[in-house]
């Protein structure tokens, strides 16, 4: 009886776990479409962190634009993202290939970014160039060469005068 028991409720528990937490949505997203809306959410959340003057200027909610722009509204992209989430393997794909792209894209702003360093170092290169004088040695022109030999003469002289 007792194992009758326990092959009934492992029968039970292998038979609910097979059945969706999640059902899937009427107006179900392409698993494409997802990724790239997830992409954008993720640059805009992005800028928000790392320079979040440059979204203040911005009048309209970025996730509203974001939406706008493939066509989905808040509710649907809920349902739909919940209906993703509920299949973990599935999401972490997502979420992988989200990261694949911004890792390109990073690569990308990284290389522009070396370029314009380039380009302000050579322009206050040439900056210094154009505030420098002429001559290198232009100190040496406005102070007169000092002899030691006639401090050393004149310490003396002053020496002899107070004896």
């Amino acid at each position: 009886m007792k194992n009758f028991i326990v092959i009934v409720l492992v029968l039970f528990l292998s038979i609910s776990c097979k059945k969706e937490i999640v059902k899937e949505p009427a107006k179900l997203i392409e698993k494409e479409k997802m990724i790239d809306i997830m992409y954008d959410l993720s640059l805009l959340e992005a800028m928000r962190y790392q320079k979040p003057l440059s979204l203040d200027s911005i009048e309209v909610d970025e996730k509203k634009f974001v939406l706008k722009k493939y066509k989905v509204d808040s509710l649907q992209f809920a349902q739909n993202n919940m209906y993703y989430a509920s299949d973990y393997e599935n999401y972490k794909d997502m979420f992988d290939e989200v990261n694949k792209r911004l890792a390109k894209n990073q690569r990308a702003a990284d290389s522009l970014a070396k370029i314009d360093e380039k380009k302000a170092a050579k322009a206050n290169k040439n900056k210094l160039k154009e505030l420098k004088p002429d001559s290198k040695d232009s100190v040496k022109k406005i102070a007169p060469k000092i002899n030691t030999d006639s401090i050393r003469k004149i310490h003396m002289q002053r020496r002899k005068k107070i004896n």
